[in-house]
């Protein structure tokens, strides 16, 4: 009886150490049930992709498309090709553009501000169109500059022919490709000011706006970015969200209707939310110590972080974070401002997560007789007052 118990006893402690490892190995993210042909969840600080589906596969965008269009626009804002006052004349083929509209007439001017609001919030087809002729003359020279944009960002799945996103042949890109432009528009504070609008109007409140996106009034955090839908690309969205520091962003591609791509970045948001974390290792300008210089003006100089340090870690690990410095034993003069001298290295677990210049938060310059006697002079008449 003894060893039938023994036995019995064995099996269980068998069974359950299967169902733990089970359990330990399984990823939460697969049950989460996604209906959608494609779909990634990505981190915005570090760009680590937390869950996909079919990543890269390579689909028409319709409307967030236009995720790039603004990433052009705000680019040339920012480097002062066009401002925000500027006024947009729309041209007849602008004004011709179908699907979701403003219905500009040809040579009704609007400001920039106006029309990115019309393309952020209504999704605006001639908005696009008459925002890239007024940045590169014609829609071909801005479609080239997304394509190259693109390029520059390593979204390696996509091929653009128009910037708003109605059906064309040979119009793609990936679920993978749109976190990557999405979290590149983010990084312009001022779109935010237009990706949250609800409701606002144009043309002196005679035209009324409604953001396509329902998630910005309806999910916590909410902060944009882009619907679309066609015939032939289905339901499609690049949504974002921020809380305690962390912004998410959810690409769903080709749900069967809008309901489902908004359940389906919703899944993915709150399991990043749920499960996630951001902790700052490092911030720019951080004092690290200080570093013995040789035959310098002076004999010291100290050491700060180059710049910002986050590291995503799934919650309950935010007391696990090590860091190691490396940096070197001395340095000989001149040193330069902002010169390297070593790293911090993040790890978690055992398991590298990034790591951080350090350098040099001023210059010294070589000793030489001249700067010695000047360096004597001063100290004799400071030594006087």
């Amino acid at each position: 009886m003894k060893r039938l118990f023994k036995l019995i006893s064995l099996v269980c402690v068998i069974l359950l150490l299967f169902n733990y490892s089970a359990f330990a190995k399984a990823e939460p993210a697969n049950d989460l049930n996604i209906q959608a042909k494609s779909a990634v969840l990505m981190e915005a600080s570090t760009g680590k992709i937390l869950y996909e589906q079919n990543s890269h596969e390579k689909l028409p965008p319709a409307s967030v498309t236009k995720v790039m269009t603004m990433l052009l626009i705000m680019e040339a804002i920012d480097n002062g090709k066009i401002s925000f006052d500027d006024m947009v004349t729309s041209s007849e083929y602008a004004a011709s553009m179908g699907g979701s509209q403003i219905y500009l007439e040809p040579g009704e001017q609007m400001s920039v501000h106006d029309m990115l609001k019309a393309i952020a919030v209504a999704s605006g087809n001639d908005a696009s169109v008459a925002m890239a002729e007024h940045i590169y003359g014609s829609e071909e020279a801005f479609v080239k500059a997304m394509n190259d944009k693109a390029k520059e960002l390593g979204m390696n799945d996509t091929n653009f022919v128009n910037c708003n996103g109605l059906d064309a042949d040979n119009h793609y890109t990936s679920a993978y490709d749109i976190a990557l432009m999405s979290r590149e528009l983010l990084k312009y504070p001022k779109i935010h000011d237009y990706l949250t609008i609800w409701i606002d109007s144009l043309r002196d409140g005679k035209f009324g706006l409604a953001n396509t996106n329902k998630l910005i009034r309806f999910y916590p955090g909410a902060n944009g970015i882009k619907t679309g839908s066609t015939g032939k690309a289905l339901y499609c969205l690049s949504a974002s969200a921020k809380r305690d520091g962390m912004q998410l962003i959810a690409v769903i591609m080709a749900a069967p209707n809008t309901k489902e791509r908004f359940n389906a970045a919703t899944k993915l948001l709150d399991y990043g939310f749920a499960n996630y974390s951001i902790v700052s290792g490092a911030k720019k300008g951080e004092l690290v110590g200080e570093l013995d210089v040789l035959k310098g003006i002076t004999n010291k100089v100290n050491l700060v972080t180059a710049s910002d340090f986050n590291a995503l870690i799934k919650k309950g690990q935010q007391g696990n974070i090590d860091k190691k410095v490396n940096i070197a034993d001395n340095l000989h003069a001149p040193v330069e401002k902002g010169q390297k001298v070593g790293e911090i290295v993040f790890s978690v677990g055992g398991e590298e997560v990034g790591k951080v210049d350090v350098i040099t938060s001023e210059a010294v310059e070589k000793v030489s007789v001249d700067k010695i006697f000047i360096k004597l002079v001063k100290h004799w008449l400071n030594a006087r007052k």
